[in-house]
């Protein structure tokens, strides 16, 4: 039995590539302040994928859909989203990285392309992702980065948030940290790690896991934002997790410091690695834990 090839699918082993089709991959950047999520919506509606679909089209002359890592809601940013799309334009690599440019919105960018073998998927291969989420508990809320970072009006505790943060690193269920509306099959996830570090008044997360639930990072930061605030006790994060339910979890943070830095992949797809960011916060996904800040999972 064979599977049938469609663009962008899963390529299986039996699955027939067609002789004059091509797969690429790019990494996207993107600050979702101006868009209505990634994924793309009915006409009329601003979103990244939709942005990007008419950009590549353009570039490609045919029309091209993608698939991406991870889809992101509306106000979530990237830095290194990975997408793919399959096409029968023979293009340089550098023409999907500027000559898109052209085509695509101020606060969308392709940080890199790469022709990639069939059985890559940018959502089925990933490894494992990471997400960084920026606050500030700064005395005046921020007005340049308003809409990148979040503001906390109480002043954060990050050791008693760094110490209740250990209670999620490993694999467990997280019922309570997912949307309700969360539609995966299952509620379980493996965190890897989880870093949180202060410089000055801004306050950096970083949190890797093989996959994540619908809002799952936002709930985590809402849970620890309440107890770095001092209105519950560090043991509360634990307390949430194992009563698998999102009624007892609090609040959901904003979406504006949140951002997809990273996604990992076999090497065997060599694919070019880029600096998680964003800009101001360059430092490799991992090197947090390169001090006393960390929470890791072994």
């Amino acid at each position: 039995m064979s599977f049938e090839y469609t663009r962008n699918c899963e390529v299986l082993a039996d699955t027939p590539w067609p002789s004059a089709m091509r797969r690429v991959a790019l990494a996207v950047e993107y600050s979702g302040s101006g868009f209505r999520g990634f994924q793309v919506q009915p006409r009329g509606i601003s979103t990244v994928q939709g942005a990007l679909h008419k950009a590549l089209s353009a570039v490609a002359d045919e029309p091209i859909t993608l698939v991406c890592a991870g889809r992101t809601d509306a106000g979530v940013h990237a830095t290194n989203q990975i997408v793919h799309f399959d096409t029968l334009a023979v293009r340089p690599e550098r023409a999907w990285v500027r000559g898109v440019r052209p085509h695509l919105p101020d606060g969308v960018g392709v940080r890199w392309a790469r022709e990639v073998k069939p059985q890559f998927h940018a959502r089925f291969s990933a490894r494992s992702r990471a997400y960084r989420y920026l606050l500030t508990d700064a005395s005046a809320r921020p007005a340049l980065l308003h809409d990148q970072v979040t503001w906390s009006r109480r002043a954060l505790n990050v050791e008693a948030m760094r110490e209740a943060a250990q209670a999620l690193v490993g694999e467990h269920d997280f019922t309570s940290y997912r949307a309700v509306q969360c539609q995966a099959r299952s509620p379980v996830r493996t965190i890897e790690h989880l870093h949180l570090v202060r410089r000055g008044d801004l306050i950096v997360l970083e949190v890797k896991a093989n996959a994540f639930l619908h809002h799952m990072v936002r709930n985590i930061v809402g849970v620890l934002m309440a107890i770095g605030a001092g209105e519950k006790p560090v043991d509360w994060a634990g307390e949430v997790l194992r009563a698998r339910d999102r009624r007892t979890g609090g609040m959901t943070a904003p979406p504006f410091g949140l951002y997809l830095v990273e996604v990992d992949y076999e090497s065997e797809f060599d694919l070019p690695r880029a600096l998680p960011g964003p800009l101001f916060f360059p430092q490799p996904v991992g090197a947090l834990g390169d001090s006393d800040s960390a929470v890791n999972f072994c």
